[in-house]
């Protein structure tokens, strides 16, 4: 898996799992750390693949400390 990039003013990282549930699982995990900071990624998911970007809509969608605060706890999740 790749590190965090910051693209087009997001952080972007790309994140692969054996198979459709252990996706789902990350992201049910990511949801609540989400949730809990009061910052909600961008993300998509197609089967085992699941695509993260995040940026401050607040700070006119750049990226700042809340979402390098979120790619952390993103990491620790992912182990």
């Amino acid at each position: 898996m790749s590190a965090w990039q910051e693209k087009d003013n997001k952080l972007c990282r790309e994140f692969k799992f054996k198979n459709f549930s252990e996706a789902f699982a990350f992201m049910s995990r990511v949801a609540l750390a989400a949730e809990k900071m009061d910052h909600h990624p961008e993300w998509t998911n197609v089967y085992n693949t699941v695509e993260i970007k995040l940026s401050t809509h607040d700070a006119g969608n750049t990226v700042t400390d809340k979402d390098r605060k979120l790619a952390a706890a993103i990491d620790r999740i992912i182990g």
